[in-house]
């Protein structure tokens, strides 16, 4: 499960849901962009038939293409994670969506004037939660908001990575989500 917000939302499901069957799977791999989710999508996911799934992914198609070990833009992004996710509602039509904002924490050491494009990421991930009916995760708002209570050190020193504290909020807000779809 990872160390970060994924390891705690496990932990809170499972302890709050003793005699339940859920089974939680996390399949992300540090440093992927969408093409390489696509690449093991079937073994990743489609093969797990899950009747939930959660997508953060981004940034890392935007920071890879900053320090030039991506030739990756905002439109590539937008057609492979539509690709995706086409894909995986036909395949899997009762899924209940979950899309989480990509983030960039102002403040943060690796955040720089580079990344004022960034926006264009966020907005893609919005449009895909009206495209597919999706469940919405505003990651970077809530980073945002965070930032009134403590430096980008705190939640997410290099403005990508949380911190243990900037992982209970996207613990937090990811629940909280996940409790309104599950209605």
């Amino acid at each position: 499960m990872g160390g970060g917000y994924v390891y705690q939302i496990v932990a809170d499901l499972l302890a709050q849901n003793p005699k339940s069957e859920i089974e939680c799977f996390n399949r992300g791999i540090s440093g992927h962009k969408v093409y390489q989710l696509a690449d093991r999508w079937d073994l990743d996911c489609l093969a797990l038939r899950p009747d939930v799934l959660s997508i953060l992914i981004g940034v890392n198609d935007y920071w890879h293409m900053l320090n030039g070990n991506y030739a990756g833009t905002a439109e590539i992004y937008e057609h492979d994670l539509r690709q995706l996710l086409t894909e995986t509602k036909r395949e899997l039509p009762d899924l209940k969506l979950i899309i989480c904002e990509p983030f960039a924490v102002e403040g943060g050491t690796a955040i720089n004037e580079k990344w004022a494009d960034f926006d264009q990421y966020r907005a893609v991930a919005v449009k895909m939660v009206t495209e597919f009916k999706a469940a919405f995760v505003p990651f970077h708002t809530i980073f945002s908001d965070a930032l009134r209570l403590a430096p980008a050190s705190y939640w997410c020193p290099d403005g990508v990575h949380p911190s243990i504290a900037g992982a209970q909020l996207m613990k937090t807000a990811w629940l909280d989500t996940f409790s309104k779809i599950m209605k």
